[in-house]
């Protein structure tokens, strides 16, 4: 298990192990929340590198009444 020490600025460092392990590279953006007592850090992907990872995914699914346009 790793730790980590809070500097006196509240920063911390991930381990290399880690920033090895997940490819993370200086500048990227992380968002930091607590759950559950736990402080959580997860990379923040642009929505573009989603593009075709769902590729065959069927989206030919009937939409709710109260979503479909207003009548005129």
């Amino acid at each position: 298990m790793n730790s980590v020490k809070v500097s006196p600025k509240y920063q911390i460092v991930i381990p290399k192990q880690i920033r090895e392990s997940m490819k993370i590279k200086p500048g990227e953006m992380m968002q930091v929340f607590e759950l559950r007592g736990l402080i959580e850090v997860v990379r923040v992907r642009p929505i573009r590198s989603l593009r075709g990872r769902y590729r065959g995914v069927d989206t030919s699914v009937d939409r709710d009444a109260g979503l479909s346009e207003p009548e005129p």
